[in-house]
Order: C-alpha cells, then sequence, then structure tokens
C-alpha cells in the first residue's frame, strides 16, 4: 500500500514515518510540511540522514491522491479538519491523528475545542479508531483517538461491559511527558519550568474528557460523568494513568486479572500485569504496547487501575498504522512488533 504522511515534522509524524520505514506492505511515496518544505528533511532532523530520502514536499492534494492510496493527518486540531476536506469529498482513505473529526455530539467540538468544527456530516463518516473496539474496521475515514482517551478507554472497558462498578465513582489521575504537548514552545514547557517539575493543567477542562465519555456511554449509557485531571512530568515520553472505580462487590485480584486478560485475549498490544505487580513507563516507551496492572482494597472497595502507554506510539502514531493496518487488512502486528525502547 503507497502511503503519504502530512505534517510529517511534528512528533506524531515523525513517528508515523519510523514505525512505516518497517512495514512490510506500506511504503511512504510522500512526506508534506505547511512550515517546513523549504528545507530538506535530514535538515530537520539530522537522525534520519541515510535513512529517509524523500524530499519535504508542500501540501498538494490532487498530486497525494494520484500517487497515494491513503494519507495519514499528523497536523493539529483545527487545521486537519480544513485539510481533510478535499480528500473526504473524493473518497480518498483518511486516518486523522488529531481531535477534529472524534466528537459526534452537535456541539462538542465548539465547546471543547474553542473552534468551529468540520461539517457533522463528515464527522459522522469518520469510524472512532480506538483499534481494539473498531465499530467499522472497513471505513475509509478514521478519527484516531487522543492519548489520554485512549489510555482511560482501555482502562475502563472490561469493569464497565461487565457492570462491576459503581458508575459515579469514576476518578482518573492522568500524567504525561512533555513531546505530548507537540513541538510550540509555552511557558509550562520550557526547560526550567518543566524539568524537576510537575505541573497540572485544564482543570476540569481537557479536551479528551468528551472523547472519553462518548466511548464510556458505548459501554454503559448511565455514565454521567467522570472526574479527570491531567499533569505534566518532566519525561519525554509517556502515559502514567491511575483510574479508581468503587466495585459494586468484593472481587479479587486474581479474578480482577483474569477478567482483563479475557477481554483482551485477541489483543496483541494490551498486556495485562501479573498480581501485585504494576507497570512504569519504561516498559512500554516507543512501542504501540499498553500495559495494565490492577488491584482491589477491600476496606474501600476500590478498583486501582494502571496503565502506561506511549503517548506518541499507542496514544497516537502506533495506533495510527495500527488502524491502518486494520483498514487494509495487514496482520494488527505490521511494522509495530519493535521491541520498547530501554532503559
Amino acid at each position: 500500500m503507497k502511503v503519504s504522511v502530512i505534517g510529517v515534522t511534528g512528533y506524531s509524524g515523525l513517528e508515523v514515518l519510523r514505525y512505516l520505514k518497517h512495514h512490510p506492505f506500506v511504503e511512504v511515496v510522500s512526506i508534506h510540511s505547511h512550515s517546513m518544505n523549504k528545507k530538506s528533511f535530514d535538515a530537520v532532523y539530522p537522525h534520519v540522514k541515510q535513512l529517509i530520502s524523500l524530499p519535504l514536499e508542500k501540501i498538494d492534494t490532487e498530486k497525494i491522491m494520484a500517487i497515494s492510496e491513503l494519507v495519514l493527518l499528523a497536523v493539529p486540531s483545527g487545521i486537519s479538519k480544513e485539510l481533510a476536506i478535499p480528500f473526504i469529498e473524493a473518497g480518498f482513505p483518511v486516518i486523522d491523528l488529531s481531535g477534529d473529526f472524534r466528537l459526534k455530539d452537535k456541539g462538542a467540538y465548539e465547546t471543547w475545542y474553542k473552534s468551529t468544527s468540520a461539517p457533522l456530516e463528515m464527522i459522522h463518516q469518520f469510524d472512532y479508531g480506538l483499534a481494539e473496539y473498531r465499530e467499522v474496521p472497513t471505513s475509509k475515514w478514521i478519527a484516531n483517538p487522543g492519548c489520554y482517551a485512549t489510555a482511560a478507554e482501555l482502562s475502563l472497558a472490561p469493569l464497565l461491559k461487565k457492570k462491576l462498578i459503581a458508575l459515579d465513582s469514576v476518578v482518573i489521575d492522568a500524567k504525561s511527558g512533555i513531546s505530548g504537548a507537540g513541538k510550540g514552545l509555552s511557558q509550562s514547557t520550557h526547560f526550567p519550568d518543566s524539568h524537576d517539575n510537575m505541573s497540572l493543567y485544564k482543570m476540569n477542562s481537557h479536551q479528551h474528557i468528551p472523547e472519553i465519555m462518548q466511548q464510556l456511554k458505548k459501554w454503559s449509557s448511565e455514565v454521567e460523568a467522570i472526574q479527570f485531571s491531567t499533569s505534566l512530568i518532566p519525561v519525554t515520553r509517556g502515559i502514567f494513568l491511575t483510574a479508581y472505580v468503587k466495585a459494586l462487590a468484593p472481587i479479587s485480584d486474581e479474578k480482577l486479572i483474569q477478567i482483563y486478560r479475557e477481554e483482551f485475549e485477541q489483543d496483541s498490544f494490551i498486556r495485562i500485569q501479573e498480581v501485585g505487580t504494576y507497570p512504569v513507563l519504561k516498559q512500554v516507551i516507543g512501542s504501540n504496547y499498553c500495559d495494565i496492572g490492577l488491584a482491589y482494597n477491600d476496606q474501600t472497595k476500590i478498583i486501582t487501575i494502571v496503565t502506561v502507554i506511549d503517548n506518541l506510539g499507542k496514544g497516537a502514531a502506533g495506533q495510527a498504522v495500527q488502524n491502518l493496518n486494520i483498514f487494509a487488512g495487514f496482520d494488527q502486528r505490521c511494522g509495530l512488533e519493535n521491541l520498547p525502547i530501554y532503559p
């Protein structure tokens, strides 16, 4: 399959290219950047010298559709919805890594992203790309989930589907590495502020909240709200998410592990930890894996779920490639079985 990548100089776009470089059935035939197309790729990123020979090109939708079979949009929310329109109108396959096509309810995008949404009829043509729970695997338009949303949804799916928890008890505390903020500079990501520090941001207003709720309601329509907080931690990559939910009945750690392993038995990229073992960021960095550990407190009746992903891997580019594999009918593991980077 021949594909093009738009936004290749951003962190997620660069990561898409890293995975596809070793994909046995995909050839990247063009790479595109709006802001840097007058430079050579290895001038922007010297580490790709002699590895990527493609030139950085301006975005020409007609040319892309003439030489490719699918385009990956790795550009920020607000920009992607404009770039995607000619591809959608032409019936051309798109995997969008931004938030522009995730929220299905009228007005939701405007409320949470503070911007005008793409046409609602176009949004509804996109399949929400939580890879392990794709509803329309053959859809040619895929809205890749957000990084926090991916970790939160995979954390809670088994418990919600089996109706094991009090629906008004969901508390999620999620922490992300600095790369989750993208390449743009800000006070919070400035080295003197982020190094040796931790800061909470977007309290009760993070744009992934409605996305998470939209998916949770598919598993349990009576979920009304969640408590969700996000923090920046001084690491480059990774999401460390801890979720707390109240069990409706006592349950053992062993039973929890069994439930999760049965739920994700067919899913190559979900790894459930042993009883009493909880994942750390280093075991998923540079990969498409999602590792989950679980514990039950018989005094508080609280189930704790600890989930780690790479925000640029399973939280973005890795899942995009997994969604490409699903759409094309490839084995989901193609291009994604590289070992995590350790240490």
